[in-house]
């Protein structure tokens, strides 16, 4: 059974902030990534260690997706924020998140 996907209202906006071909390519690689298995690690995705924004990261080129999944409720991905990485910071909305 595969997950569905939701993003918060934040995440949301951060994509719509999106060039068109940045957000076609995102939105592929998040349904084609979280629909199965969405905390299964690869090399597009892996486990954070405890921070303020998700549990979980998506590397799609310079983008990266965070997101957390709720297993036992209702099978559901949500997308909490998506950033850009420029060497090694990351930057959500504009503004430099430390992970």
């Amino acid at each position: 059974m595969a997950y569905r996907i939701d993003f918060s209202p934040e995440a949301a906006e951060h994509v719509a902030q999106l060039k068109v071909h940045q957000r076609t390519r995102l939105l592929d690689m998040i349904g084609r990534q979280l629909a199965h298995q969405p905390m299964l690690e690869t090399r597009h995705r892996k486990p954070l260690r405890p921070n303020h924004v998700a549990h979980y990261r998506l590397r799609v080129g310079v983008l990266r997706v965070y997101y957390e999944v709720q297993e036992a409720r209702d099978r559901l991905v949500v997308v909490k924020a998506v950033g850009v990485k420029a060497r090694d910071r990351v930057y959500v909305g504009g503004k430099e998140i430390k992970l």
